[in-house]
Order: C-alpha cells, then sequence, then structure tokens
C-alpha cells in the first residue's frame, strides 16, 4: 500500500529510540516501564498537563511548517530560532505600543509576527541568493544577533522601571494576551492557527504552481533555471514564508504563554522543528502528529527528576536519539534504492546457445 512506506520510515525510528531509552533506563537502574509511565501522565495525563502539551505543540507546528517550505526548496534554514525571535520582538513591540480590544490585538500582534520573522528570513535569504552566504551559517550568525538583541531591549530600552533584571519585561496589557481555556495555559486561537498553517503548507506544496516550482527548484536548481523558473525569486519567498510562519510561533510563545518578552522566547522550539521535519521526510502531513510526539516527551519529562531519581535529560536524549535513528534509516534506504538503480540498470544476461560460437 502507498501509505505503508512513509509510515513505517516514521514508526521505525521511534521504535527503535524507544528501545534505546528503555535500555538506557534500565542501566541506570531505573523501571522502564515507570518511567514512560510518567512520561505520559506528565503529558497527557490530566488537562492542565494536556494543555501545556498543545503550548508547546502550537510553536513547534509552526516552526516545522515554515521549515517544510524551506527544506523543499533545497535550503537548510538552521536559522529558524532566529525567525522565531525576531517574531517575538516584533509582536512585543506591537503588544507594548498599540492599545485595542482583544481582537483587535490578536490580529495586530500576530500580523507584527508574521513580518518581523519574514524579514528575518528575507535577511537570511538575501545573505544566501545575493552575498553567497551559506544558509547555515548566516542563518546561525542571524540567530545571535536576534538572542542578542532580545537581551539588549530587556535590559535596555524596555527594561522594567527601576529593576535591572535579565528576567523580561514587563507584562504586556491584558488585551495583548492570548484568550486561553479557564485556568489553563492553552489558547484555543493558537491551536486553530497552527492546525490552519499545517493544512495551507500541505496544500500549497501539493496542489498549487508555486509549491511544485519551489520543488522544482530544490531538487534541481540549474534545470529549474532551464526551464524558465526564476529560481532567485523563489528562493526569496520560501525563506519569507518559512520566516514568517516561525514569527508567528515567536507570537504565540510571548502573548499566549509568558505574556512578557524573555531572553529566550522560543525555548528551543525553533530548533525542534529541525527535528520534526526530519523525522517527517519534509512532508507537512506528518508534522501534526510528529510534533505532538516531541512536545509531549519535552512537557513529560519534566515528572521524572520528581518522581524517580532520573534527570529530566533523558527526554532531550530521546529525541537526539531519535534523530539519530531517523538519519540511520534514511541512509539505508537511500542505499538500497541506490542498489536497486543499479541492479535495473544492468544489461539483461542473454543464455549462450549450443554451438553459438564457432
Amino acid at each position: 500500500m502507498s501509505w505503508m512506506r512513509p509510515l513505517g520510515r516514521v514508526l521505525i525510528p521511534i521504535v527503535g529510540a524507544m528501545a534505546f531509552a528503555i535500555l538506557l533506563l534500565l542501566l541506570a537502574g531505573a523501571n522502564p516501564f515507570e518511567a514512560l509511565g510518567l512520561l505520559v501522565e506528565g503529558s497527557v495525563g490530566s488537562a492542565a498537563n494536556l494543555s501545556d502539551t498543545l503550548t508547546a505543540w502550537v510553536t513547534m507546528v509552526l516552526a516545522a511548517a515554515g521549515l517544510v517550505v524551506t527544506f523543499r526548496a533545497g535550503l537548510w534554514n538552521i536559522g529558524v530560532e532566529g525567525q522565531v525571535i525576531a517574531g517575538s520582538i516584533a509582536a512585543a513591540f506591537a503588544a507594548r505600543t498599540i492599545e485595542g480590544p482583544v481582537a483587535v490585538m490578536i490580529i495586530l500582534t500576530m500580523l507584527a509576527g508574521l513580518i518581523g520573522g519574514g524579514l528575518w528570513g528575507l535577511l537570511a535569504g538575501t545573505l544566501r541568493v545575493y552575498g553567497k552566504v551559506n544558509e547555515i551559517f548566516g542563518g546561525l550568525g542571524l540567530t545571535f544577533v536576534a538572542t542578542s538583541l532580545t537581551t539588549y531591549l530587556i535590559i535596555g530600552p524596555w527594561k522594567k522601571a527601576g529593576v535591572a533584571s535579565t528576567g523580561g519585561t514587563d507584562p504586556f496589557p491584558r488585551d495583548s494576551w492570548l484568550p486561553t481555556i479557564g485556568t489553563l495555559r492553552v489558547s484555543i486561537v493558537a491551536v486553530i492557527v497552527a492546525a490552519l498553517a499545517v493544512v495551507a503548507v500541505y496544500f500549497m506544496m501539493r496542489g498549487t504552481r508555486f509549491g511544485l516550482r519551489l520543488k522544482a527548484v530544490g531538487q534541481n536548481l540549474r534545470s529549474a533555471v532551464l526551464f524558465g523558473i526564476p529560481n532567485k525569486r523563489y528562493l526569496l519567498l520560501a525563506f519569507i514564508i518559512g520566516g514568517a510562519l516561525a514569527g508567528l510561533a515567536g507570537t504565540i510563545r510571548v502573548t499566549g504563554f509568558h505574556h512578557k518578552l524573555v531572553p529566550t522566547p522560543s525555548g528551543a522550539h525553533g530548533y525542534l522543528g529541525i527535528l520534526i521535519v526530519l523525522l517527517a521526510g519534509f512532508q507537512a502531513k506528518w508534522i501534526a502528529p510528529i510534533a505532538f510526539f516531541f512536545a509531549a516527551i519535552a512537557v513529560g519529562a519534566s515528572q521524572l527528576p520528581l518522581q524517580m531519581e532520573v534527570d529530566s535529560s533523558l527526554g532531550g536524549i530521546l529525541r537526539g536519539v531519535l534523530v539519530l535513528f531517523v538519519l540511520l534509516f534514511g541512509g539505508w534506504q537511500a542505499r538500497r534504492a541506490g542498489a536497486r538503480l543499479v541492479a535495473d540498470a544492468a544489461p539483461p544476461v542473454v543464455p549462450a546457445t549450443p554451438g553459438g560460437e564457432g
């Protein structure tokens, strides 16, 4: 069946990583089933835990959705973390300087985040397209700049009155906070926005002329030029779209979770988005469930040091091992595919007939 192969590409690395995590727990003298049970309990065992998991899921999904666009264009947008931070700064600026009702502030802060992240992505794209700077190095450099700018704003122009602190700015006005469900942290608005973003990216990459051309640029840049596709324009657009979605993730972090600008507003969810896209095989349809798995691990791992003598870094180890298994499994698949192509290209062997020679 056509869906079995991509499903196996996702499940096999997960099963392998979980088996490795169980082995680590056994070596540490911990009960692996108790630890895995705590991961589940800590992530989805109550309404409060589920809301925290969904809050993390939203930002991971948005960052990963933007990365699908850039990765499909053949661009390793490692600077997504900086784009999340840039969106956070832009949204914080809007929340601090504009007054209005809740509905208006939601729209304005999200637009600001989209613009901030998009412009930061455009800057990385400009360095790549016109400056010939590899997007990995350019993106990492811009992430450092965005992080430094955040710290400068917090201890400088936006510092708390009479307080020298790097803990963050003053809280935003309540009208700029994303509405939540009762006392829970999750915002239905944020969940809907994330879901719509994934659906939009899926259909854009699958059924539009833009998506097809973007994939053509990513698969073979020189051939795309020969077919008349303006590759520079499409590379820049990929960076803008990817950065805008990452900036939207930053907006949700500061208006729906922190309610102020903090030194690390993204919570490293941009980098986790890279891992999610790798595991998803650069396909938008797998982003939502894989992101939920990563969010559950990130939130649930906090229970391990509280209930057991196990460090919460196990969650990070599990994510790292998961990526390792993805790369190993992907390499094994590529090697099999290459061997199959070589076998198919080999000339057929014609059996010799008796008396055929001489």
